[in-house]
């Protein structure tokens, strides 16, 4: 009786990744591919989801929203975040010049990837 062959599963995906540097080194790197239930998502908290959301709300919101969803990585002062709710929360103390480098990089990167994706 010949053996059975264990089944291989197949590999996974792993979507492509690409790397933003800071004026002072730190890399953020952004994963390369949003499902089209995280891009309908994004666009219910793009469109202001409360009525009583102010547009302030909604586009700290939304910047927050594509952070968690893209970052897959933050290296800052050569020490890697790859945990999500690391990342998250390192995010919510950024100061406002690190806000502002991540905006413009996940304009850039959304551009480039996400055509479809209004970043704020």
């Amino acid at each position: 009786m010949a053996r059975r062959k264990p089944k291989q599963r197949p590999e996974r995906l792993k979507a492509p990744s690409s790397d933003y540097t800071d004026a002072t080194g730190n890399v953020l790197t952004l994963r390369g591919a949003l499902t089209p239930a995280t891009r309908r998502q994004y666009a219910e908290t793009l469109a202001g989801g409360r009525a009583a959301s102010t547009r302030e709300d909604v586009w700290q919101r939304a910047v927050e929203f594509l952070f968690e969803h893209l970052a897959v990585r933050w290296e800052i002062a050569g020490a890697p975040i790859e945990r999500q709710r690391e990342l998250l929360a390192r995010f919510r103390v950024a100061s406002a010049a690190e806000r502002a480098w991540i905006r413009e990089v996940l304009r850039e990167h959304c551009a480039e990837h996400f055509p479809d994706v209004r970043a704020p």
